[in-house]
C-alpha cells in the first residue's frame, strides 16, 4: 500500500534499498562512465558515497537500539546522519554531487514545517516526525538547486540536469509521498534519456550520462520504499540478462555525421587536467569562498560540498599540490585522495579515447602529510593520505589501487603498522584482476626512495627489484615530542620531551629540536651515506632543515641533502640516508 509520509523508518529503508540498486548497476553505470573524465569508476563512487550514507543511518538506530529506550530515531536524526555519511565517504565527481543532493533533501526534511511553506507537512511528534508530500517535494527541491550551487560550472545533460528534472516533476504531482516519488522517478527516467542530446561527449560514445543514470536508480529505490514495488521499468531491468539490460536505454544509437563540432565542443586532441584531488575540510565560509575562487583558477570539474564547517572539496588539476595547499590556507584539509589519472584515461575534453582504458603500470603510496602527497602526485602516483591516529583501511587502499587504473600496481605502505592492511588490500586488488606488488616500506622517506628509481618502462619484477632494493637500502628515523611519560629504548621519557626514532625505535631523548636532529643525523650517517633526505612538518623549526644541511656540508663529504614540506605530517621530521 502506498506510502503517504517519509519518516526515519523510510530513511534507513531507502538507503538499503538504493544501495543495493547502485551495487547491482555498479558496473554498468562505470562501463558508460565518460564524463567529466572517461575513468570508468561513477558507479563505484555513487555505491561507496551511498554506502558511507547507509552506514551512518544504521549507526543512528543502532544508538537508540542500545539506549533501550524503545523509541527510534527522530526523522530529523536519520536524514542528518545520511547526509552527515555522504559528505564523509563521498567519492569522486559524482559522489560529491549526491552527497549535496542527500544533504539539500536533510536541510528541508529536518526541520519542523518543512521549508517554510504554509503547510505544516514536516511534523515531530511520538513517532519520531515525519514528512508528508509538500515536505518531499520541497526537499527534492532544495537538493536539485543545492547541488548545481556546489558545482562551479554546471553543465546541462549531466546528474545536475536529471536532478532538475525530478524536481520539476515532483512539483507538478499531487498526493502523498508515494506520488510525489513516482513522478520524480518519471521525470529523472526522461531528462536521462534526453542527455546525449545535451552534451557532446555523450552523443559521441553513444550513452547517457552515468552520474543520471545512478541517480534514477537511486530514485527507483525511493518509489519502491514509499510504495512496497520498484517502479515498472525498473523492475523490467532486473529482470533482462545483464548484456541486455546493462545499456537497454542506457545506449543510445550511434549519432550521424553532422559535419564539424559545435563550437563549444573542445578538438578531440585537448588534454585535460591530469590529477583529481578530494579531500574533507574543516573550514568556515568566508575562507572556502575564497578557496572555490583559487581553485577555479587551478583546474575544472570543481565541485565544494558541505556546510557548518564542514566541506568535501573536489577538483581536478594539473598542479596537486596547489590544490592541497589552497585547502591548508583555508583551514584543516583531511583524508586528501589524489589520483593520477593516467595517460591512458580519457579525460572530458580528450575525446575520442576508449573510456577505461588503463595504463600498463602505477603507483600507490600512503603518505602522513599534504606534502608528500603532492610530491607523490607529481611523480605519477596515487597519493592517500594517512594522518596520526587516522590510517587507511584495507578497503580504502584496495579502492585507491583500482583507481590508479593500471594493469600493474606497485604498493608502498610506508608505515610498518600498515604492512598487514595494505596485504589485505592487494589480495582484494588481485582478486579483481590486478597485479600488486607490495613493497613493505616502514617510513615515508623509503617510499620516496622507492618512487625515485621506478621506471614504468622496465618489465615489472624488474621494476620492483629495483624499487625494493632502493626501500631497502634508505636507513630511516624521525624526530617527534613525546605525548606521555612512557618507557622507551632509551630510557624514559616524559611529555614534551623531544624524541629522535632510528628505523622504528627511539634512540636520543633531548630537549632541543634541532639539537636531537643533529646527533640522530650524524648517527645515520656514521655507518655511511650518499643522500639524505628531510622532510619537515609544519611546526618543525624554521632553522632547523638550514642547520641540518649545514651539517652534512661540513662533516660529511660527497653526500647530497634534499628538502621536503610534509605538511601536517605528525613528526616534525622524517630522515632518510641512502
Amino acid at each position: 500500500m502506498p506510502q503517504e509520509f517519509f519518516d526515519a523508518v523510510a530513511v534507513r529503508t531507502w538507503c538499503g534499498l538504493a544501495l543495493g540498486a547502485l551495487g547491482r548497476a555498479r558496473e554498468e553505470i562505470d562501463a558508460i562512465n565518460v564524463y567529466p573524465v572517461a575513468d570508468g569508476d561513477t558507479g563505484t563512487n555513487l555505491y561507496l558515497t551511498l554506502e558511507s550514507a547507509a552506514a551512518a543511518v544504521e549507526a543512528v538506530f543502532s544508538a537508540h537500539e542500545a539506549g533501550d529506550t524503545g523509541a527510534g530515531p527522530s526523522l530529523g536524526e536519520a536524514v542528518r546522519a545520511m547526509a552527515h555519511g555522504a559528505l564523509i565517504g563521498a567519492r569522486g565527481n559524482s559522489g560529491t554531487i549526491l552527497a549535496q543532493l542527500l544533504r539539500g533533501m536533510a536541510q528541508v526534511l529536518a526541520r519542523d514545517g518543512g521549508d517554510g511553506g504554509d503547510t505544516a507537512d514536516v511534523v515531530d511528534g511520538a513517532d519520531g516526525g515525519h514528512a508528508g508530500g509538500p515536505g518531499l517535494r520541497r526537499a527534492l527541491r532544495r537538493a536539485a538547486d543545492s547541488a548545481r550551487q556546489a558545482v562551479a560550472h554546471p553543465v546541462e545533460g549531466t546528474v545536475l540536469t536529471v536532478a532538475a528534472a525530478a524536481a520539476d516533476a515532483a512539483d507538478r504531482a499531487a498526493g502523498g509521498c508515494a506520488a510525489v516519488a513516482r513522478a520524480a522517478h518519471e521525470g529523472a527516467r526522461t531528462a536521462l534519456a534526453a542527455t546525449p542530446g545535451q552534451l557532446p561527449a555523450l552523443k559521441r560514445a553513444g550513452v547517457v550520462d552515468a552520474g543520471g543514470h545512478g541517480l534514477v536508480k537511486v530514485l527507483a529505490a525511493l518509489v519502491e520504499t514509499l510504495t512496497g514495488e520498484p517502479p515498472a521499468a525498473d523492475r523490467t531491468e532486473r529482470t533482462e540478462p545483464a548484456e541486455r539490460s546493462a545499456f537497454r536505454y542506457a545506449r543510445v544509437p550511434e549519432p550521424a555525421d553532422d559535419g564539424p563540432a559545435a563550437a563549444h565542443e573542445c578538438p578531440p586532441d585537448a588534454g585535460g587536467p591530469a590529477f583529481e584531488v578530494i579531500y574533507l575540510l574543516e573550514a568556515d565560509d568566508a575562507a572556502v569562498a575564497r578557496l572555490r575562487q583559487r581553485l577555479d583558477a587551478l583546474g575544472d570539474s570543481l565541485v565544494v560540498v558541505g556546510g557548518d564547517g564542514l566541506w568535501n572539496v573536489h577538483v581536478h588539476v594539473d598542479d596537486a599540490g596547489a590544490a592541497v595547499e589552497a585547502g591548508v590556507e583555508a583551514g584543516r584539509p583531511y583524508r586528501i585522495r589524489i589520483t593520477h589519472f593516467g595517460q591512458g584515461d580519457a579525460h572530458t575534453t580528450g575525446a575520442g579515447r576508449p573510456a577505461r582504458e588503463r595504463v600498463q603500470r602505477a603507483v600507490v603510496a600512503v603518505v602522513p602529510g599534504e606534502g608528500l602527497a603532492g610530491l607523490c602526485a607529481e611523480a605519477g602516483a596515487t597519493a592517500v593520505l594517512a594522518r596520526p591516529g587516522e590510517p587507511p583501511a584495507s578497503g580504502e587502499l584496495a579502492e585507491a589501487v583500482r583507481r590508479a587504473h593500471a594493469h600493474e600496481v606497485v604498493l608502498l605502505p610506508n608505515d610498518a603498522e600498515l604492512r598487514h592492511t595494505a596485504a589485505a588490500a592487494a589480495d582484494q586488488a588481485r582478486a579483481a584482476g590486478v597485479r600488486v606488488a607490495l613493497i613493505p616500506t616502514r617510513s615515508a622517506v623509503q617510499g620516496l626512495a622507492a618512487l625515485a628509481v621506478h621506471e614504468p618502462g622496465r618489465r615489472f619484477d624488474e621494476d620492483v627489484v629495483a624499487m625494493t632494493s632502493a626501500a631497502g637500502a634508505t636507513r630511516y628515523a624521525e624526530v617527534a615530542v613525546a605525548e606521555r611519560q612512557s618507557w622507551t629504548t632509551a630510557g624514559i621519557c616524559q611529555a614534551g620531551d623531544v624524541l629522535g626514532l632510528v628505523d622504528g625505535d627511539v634512540a636520543v631523548i633531548g630537549s632541543d629540536v634541532t639539537a636531537t636532529a643533529t646527533t640522530v643525523l650524524d648517527r645515520m650517517l656514521a655507518a655511511g651515506g650518499e643522500l639524505v633526505t628531510l622532510v619537515l612538518g609544519d611546526d618543525a623549526p624554521d632553522d632547523v632543515a638550514e642547520h641540518l644541511a649545514a651539517r652534512v656540508r661540513e662533516a660529511y663529504l660527497a653526500v647530497d641533502t634534499v628538502v621536503y614540506r610534509g605538511g601536517r605530517q605528525g613528526s616534525l621530521l622524517l630522515i632518510g640516508v641512502e
